[in-house]
């Protein structure tokens, strides 16, 4: 593939600064940066946004431009055979965006490309300048931070566009649309549609898996240890005169800890290391009661703790998730917002430096709240751990020279506490390290039948808190001691008598590696060099809303669908989701973005493969009849007779032909063989009906995360025998696949137990057509709030279910004559009030919706999800569901003016009543639209 073409008389030469007089346009990515940077930069200057992303590789057929459709390659949107040139096409929803910059640049004198320095925002502006075809000089403007001085400098100080930059990342984009691409109708074919594949997110999907793994492999084991409380007599002065103390050794042999044991729960080495169990320490305990105690040793040591680097994208991310509750991608909505109205630099950046603006902001601001004492005589210098950093950027700080305080800052809720954790680090990175003493304090003892024991406890001391005192970083593990806290012992000296005030036996069980957590996960890709800091968020989104991980608190937890996906993988593309083949492209494009390796040859070893190592087309086109659907989506059970599978319509369990559902929220490590015996023992309310004798299909009544209901089960595609048949049946395929079970809620009156085939056929055949007024179907229909009549975009309610079946058109005519009724019900008691939204400030509460219950700040809903209980859910998990309500949430948009409505010919009106009642029809015997939303059941 060619280098992009560029020069210096097409983009302005570094510095050139803008010329005196006449109209400069620049292009931003977002409106509010523009709304901001435009007050800066005053007359003279047209500030205008992108909007993010002008174009991009086709994402359907008929994007895909007419020239191209008949080649092989077509759908992939690459050229593959041609140095994998890629087809670009404006987006839908910019084209009119792009005709208006178009119409503001015919008016400009010079082009200002300023969307944001790194390789997204650097192929931003080049598609910009490709697009738009400016005839006039084009400089590209860079900045990390929006604040007057900032921008006027970067005004005045343009360069070239980075085309290495643009390289690399069109590098990116075409991998991961070929890997994306080529493996995701894979997965459609032989786990599930509408599944997908890509580079990172299969990659971080088989982390979790794996976590979950040793979670279910993993057996735990039990030992016993003793805790003891010792007085120092009365020579302790003014501090504590006892302290606590844990059993370590028995006649020289170490007592047996967690760390001892294997995920099997057994002893790594027995050898030297004593096991006890409950018997053992009760007894040892009581032979122990009233024995001689004394001070074996005191150890000192000196304690010194150096401040944190100031933060860069994933320890911006992780802190924010261990202290503020907020997920990935909440972090990086909240700090976007924050960079965009000037309070903090830059938030995607792997960077730990600091500008010396910066860091004399820091120090000064240090020097005011906690005095020069706490101010090392140096600046601190920090250097990224990450590999192929960009350090000539900054990390992500406050904004501006001198840093405003957070109360300066007018900030409130989300926004005001990132800031504020942001401030406080990069503060806390330019003070002094903290100092002190750590103790260690030995005693030893004899029983009452001569066995020799030691006892350690362990104190610390902060004498000076340094940097400790703005700032201290959290940990993943809860029961993890902080950096500021201290443990004070009583002043003991070698050889000092002590008594026992107590000895207990305590049982302890190993546990299971803990589930990853967003910042743990952020923190794994990171550690083993796979994607990059920019991306985590959006993949860790991408993996949730694919239902490949769902939560379960702050853990993400792995469905079975995950299970299946991988274990594809795993076993026919090892090297897609191989954590060291995975880090090593990272390597490769970060040397494409050096200008130390060429892109063209590299794509093409990695799609067409090499001499003895088969590439992406090869393994997708030899293995896809290699790959048996039942065998990769089964898991046996062990010590079982039971096979866990992912079908169609979700997991569940099969034994002898006998088949029972797996719950929803049910986590993979604990469907343990008791689980899946209990689950075939108890009833699942599942129960066929019969056959319904118009479709031949056959008709349950189940049980779901939104109540009762009844659907019909439609036969599971056959796989084609060979491809001659695959061909010859795909418009049959496709069109089986279209199919939907029909769906349809119990009524009140109705329970599971009692429901018949009868009943089920009546409300499968909703919604029932009553006939015809003003030219316009009515018909009777099941709702969120109950029954009632629909005639075009009117309705009325009914009083009972029953009347959906009743009902004639003649009533219906009566109902429709009557004023509609707009009172509302009384709103029902929440289930559970919680605490303020952080992005609103107004009160969380969890109610009882008629699809399950939901969380509401009064003017957001989020329905609770797969793994959230209304008992359970935190404040932090209830704002992070609003939040991704909220960002979801398309935008609002004015009502058109409404016209005069023009009046209709005899012949329109006619056919559009033909219609309608053809549609009406239709909907009548469930074969058009969308069932309503209800409980899923698997196969």
């Amino acid at each position: 593939m060619p280098p992009k073409k560029g020069s210096a008389g097409e983009s302005g030469a570094k510095g050139s600064g803008a010329k005196a007089g006449g109209n400069r346009l620049v292009i931003v990515e977002s409106p509010a940066k523009a709304k901001t940077i435009a007050g800066y930069l005053g007359p003279g200057y047209t500030v205008e946004s992108s909007i993010g992303h002008i174009r991009d590789l086709p994402t359907k057929a008929a994007e895909i431009p007419a020239r191209y459709k008949g080649e092989p390659w077509a759908r992939l949107g690459v050229d593959v055979d041609h140095g994998f040139e890629p087809i670009y096409v404006v987006n839908t929803d910019k084209k009119s965006h792009v005709k208006k910059l178009k119409e503001l640049m015919a008016q400009a004198d010079e082009l200002y490309l300023a969307t944001d320095e790194d390789r997204e925002g650097e192929a931003i502006a080049w598609h910009l300048r490709e697009e738009l075809k400016p005839k006039i000089p084009v400089r590209r403007m860079v900045f990390n931070e929006i604040t007057k001085d900032a921008i006027r400098r970067a005004a005045d100080n343009t360069r070239d566009l980075n085309l290495r930059l643009v390289d690399a990342q069109e590098t990116r984009r075409i991998l991961d649309r070929l890997y994306g691409y080529e493996v995701s109708p894979v997965l459609w074919k032989k786990v599930m549609p509408k599944l997908s594949a890509g580079r990172v997110q299969s990659v971080a999907t088989r982390l979790v898996v794996e976590r979950e793994r040793e979670r279910i492999a993993f057996t735990p084991a039990e030992y016993w240890g003793l805790k003891a409380v010792f007085d120092t007599l009365g020579g302790s002065g003014d501090g504590p005169s006892t302290f606590a103390a844990a059993l370590v050794s028995v006649d020289g042999n170490r007592v047996a800890v967690g760390r001892d044991f294997t995920s099997e729960g057994t002893l790594r080495s027995p050898k030297g290391v004593l096991h006890l169990d409950e018997e053992a320490a009760r007894g040892l305990a009581d032979r122990l009661s009233g024995g001689e105690f004394g001070v074996r040793t005191v150890e000192r040591k000196p304690y010194r703790r150096s401040p944190y680097a100031p933060f860069r994208t994933t320890t911006l991310q992780q802190e924010a998730s261990r202290k503020l509750g907020l997920s990935a991608k909440q972090t990086m909505q909240v700090a976007q917002r924050l960079y965009e109205n000037g309070f903090i630099t830059y938030m995607r950046t792997d960077s730990t430096t600091l500008s010396e603006s910066a860091l004399a902001a820091a120090r000064g601001q240090a020097t005011r709240l906690y005095g020069a004492d706490y101010i090392p005589d140096k600046p601190r210098a920090y250097s990224s751990k990450v590999k192929n950093a960009q350090e000539a950027h900054e990390a992500v700080r406050p904004a501006g020279d001198t840093f405003r305080t957070p109360a300066q800052t007018g900030l409130s809720g989300a926004e005001f506490r990132l800031y504020e954790l942001i401030w406080k680090r990069t503060v806390a990175s330019q003070m002094k390290d903290a100092v002190g003493e750590s103790v260690t304090v030995k005693v030893a003892g004899t029983s009452s039948t001569g066995e020799q024991v030691e006892f350690t406890a362990t104190g610390k001391i902060i004498t000076f808190h340094g940097f400790l005192k703005a700032y201290v970083e959290g940990s993943d593990d809860p029961e993890a001691e902080l950096d500021d806290r201290e443990r004070r012992l009583p002043p003991v000296e070698e050889g000092r008598p002590l008594k026992a005030e107590g000895i207990e036996a305590e049982g302890h069980a190993t546990r299971p590696p803990a589930r990853y957590t967003e910042a743990t996960l952020v923190k794994e890709l990171e550690d083993r060099e796979i994607g990059r800091p920019s991306t985590y968020a959006s993949i860790i989104g991408t993996i949730l809303d694919r239902g490949y991980v769902f939560k379960k608190g702050s853990a993400l937890v792995p469905s079975f669908l995950a299970f299946a996906v991988v274990q594809l993988l795993e076993r026919h593309f090892g090297n897609l989701v191989d954590y060291d083949f995975t880090a090593r492209m990272e390597d490769m494009l970060d040397g494409i973005a050096r200008g130390d390796a060429e892109r063209v040859p590299w794509l093409r070893r990695f799609y067409f493969g090499a001499e003895q190592e088969p590439g992406l087309k090869d393994l997708v086109g030899d293995n896809l009849s290699e790959i048996d659907p039942r065998e990769v989506s089964s898991f046996p059970i062990p010590g079982t007779d039971i096979v866990m599978r992912v079908g169609r319509y979700g997991p569940y369990m099969e034994r002898d032909g006998a088949r029972v559902n797996v719950p929803e929220d049910l986590a993979p490590d604990e469907l343990t063989p008791e689980r899946a015996e209990e689950l075939f023992a108890a009833p699942s309310g599942d129960r066929e009906l019969g056959t319904d004798p118009g479709t031949g299909h056959t008709v349950v009544v189940k049980s779901g995360r939104f109540g009762p209901y009844v659907t019909e089960l439609l036969p599971e595609p056959a796989e084609p025998a060979d491809e001659g048949e695959a061909k010859k049946g795909k418009a049959k395929a496709k069109a089986k696949q279209a199919e939907k079970p029909r769906t349809a809620s119990l009524l009140k009156s109705m329970t599971p137990e009692t429901v018949t085939l009868e009943d089920a056929l009546r409300l499968l055949s909703l919604p029932r057509v009553v006939g015809e007024l003003d030219g316009e179907p009515v018909t009777a229909q099941n709702g969120r709030f109950g029954p009632y009549l629909k005639k075009g975009t009117d309705s009325r309610s009914l009083e009972t279910e029953e009347q959906m079946f009743t009902v004639t058109l003649k009533e219906a005519e009566e109902l429709f004559a009557k004023p509609k009724q707009r009172g509302r019900r009384a709103a029902a008691a929440p289930l559970r009030e919680l605490g303020e939204d952080p992005a609103t400030g107004q009160k969380m509460v969890v109610k009882d919706g008629r699809f399950g219950p939901y969380v509401t700040d009064g003017e957001t809903n989020a329905s609770l999800r797969k793994g959230d209980e209304v008992e359970s859910i935190t404040d932090e998990r209830a704002a992070e569901l609003l939040a991704e309500r909220r960002a979801k949430a398309p935008a609002k948009k004015k009502a058109p003016a409404k016209k005069p409505a023009a009046k209709k010919t005899a012949a329109k009106s006619t056919t559009k009543t033909a219609a309608k009642k053809t549609t009406a029809a239709k909907k009548a015997t469930g074969k058009t639209g969308t069932p309503k939303k209800n409980g899923g059941s698997a196969e």
